[in-house]
């Protein structure tokens, strides 16, 4: 790149107009660092850094004013942007997933000679669109009290806890002094009245000094990071104290463990390409695994949950909250789903898990990794 662009040039480049580049620059959100002799604008590579920065927070739809406080936020460097923006664009994405899997359901519906309701067809594109995936989180994703109990007896004495990727805020101990990194603001917006302060940042950059908290905690949330290994190397750099309840994918048995992947979503292994062994994330903060076993009326409705209670699979609320349904696709759940409800009707599933009844709990391969 040339030392200075024209502004004829940026604007070609960004796909925006001349005018638009002099509209940011009157309203302070993107001035041009110098101006040629004849007075024109010209851009240096830290000004089109900026404005990669307010493009992509435009196209994702805030406003100015919003923009100008995120591109200005004094403790978020030019990582932190990028895991921000990377973030914001993962929401998108998965909202986009949502909607066409409801446009495949009334395509569907329409193909067979019915109709959907107002409602449904309302959830498309209304304001009701995070239904598909937002609060249905905070519905169904309740703390359940005896993983709560395991994870924050991990915390020992810690008085100060960083959530990291805390979501809506589930499992936050409510004796202790908690302060909560979340990148989504789909998620943060959930978070209820009373809830812990929450920063918008990414796990991969952390923006505390070191050491700044007695422990760290994250659960259900490291397989959502772009760099997992970074991420808890943050988490063990501002803490004294690490805390991560997450999944062992190494373990190659893991197909036969739970009957929804063994039986009727094999799709469940594409997800899992590319996860670290539990050996990396446990070096990564220098701590032990140990296992946790899912109880049979399990609260929190996360993949797992309802290993007993194979019903619950077949409502769509239930799927909507857990990311899994979304990123294999409408065609892999819509295929799992009829098949399993095929298989409560003739019986065929409780031929196949008769031994599951009896259980109280079951081990899924859930991990809480603690240093």
């Amino acid at each position: 790149m040339d030392e200075h662009l024209s502004v004829g040039r940026v604007a070609q480049l960004a796909g925006v107009s001349v005018r638009t580049l002099h509209h940011y620059d009157e309203v302070g959100l993107l001035e041009p660092s110098t101006r040629t002799a004849a007075g024109h604008r010209a851009y240096s590579a830290g000004d089109v850094e900026r404005l990669r920065e307010v493009l992509a927070y435009r196209r994702l739809g805030f406003g100015l004013r919003e923009i100008a406080d995120l591109v200005d936020d004094p403790a978020t460097d030019a990582v932190a942007h990028l895991c921000r923006l990377r973030g914001l664009l993962m929401d998108q994405r998965d909202r986009a997933a949502a909607t066409v899997a409801a446009i495949d359901r009334e395509l569907e519906a329409l193909a067979m000679g019915t109709r959907t309701t107002p409602e449904e067809q309302l959830k498309v594109f209304g304001a009701q669109l995070h239904d598909a995936i937002g609060p249905a989180y905070r519905a169904t994703r309740r703390t359940e009290p005896r993983i709560a109990a395991r994870i924050w007896d991990a915390l020992g004495d810690a008085r100060t806890v960083l959530n990291v990727g805390a979501g809506t805020g589930s499992y936050e101990p409510p004796d202790r002094d908690v302060t909560a990194v979340e990148p989504s603001a789909v998620m943060r917006a959930q978070r209820p009245p009373g809830a812990a302060p929450c920063v918008a940042a990414a796990a991969e950059s952390l923006p505390f000094a070191d050491q700044s908290f007695d422990a760290a905690m994250a659960v259900s949330t490291v397989h959502h990071w772009p760099d997992p290994i970074a991420g808890l190397r943050e988490m063990r750099r501002v803490a004294r104290r690490v805390v991560v309840f997450t999944y062992d994918a190494a373990d190659t048995g893991w197909r036969q463990r739970f009957w929804l992947t063994r039986d009727y979503l094999p799709e469940f292994a594409d997800l899992l390409v590319g996860w670290p062994s539990l050996a990396e994330p446990t070096r990564a903060i220098g701590g032990r695994a140990e296992p946790v076993l899912v109880p049979w009326d399990c609260a929190d409705g996360f993949f797992e949950a309802h290993w007993r209670r194979p019903e619950a699979y077949l409502d769509e609320h239930v799927r909507r909250a857990v990311s899994v349904w979304t990123r294999v696709g409408p065609q892999a759940e819509q295929r799992a789903i009829s098949t399993l409800r095929e298989d409560l009707s003739s019986g065929r599933w409780v031929g196949r898990n008769r031994n599951l009844v009896a259980l109280d709990t079951a081990e899924l391969g859930l991990r809480l990794l603690v240093a």
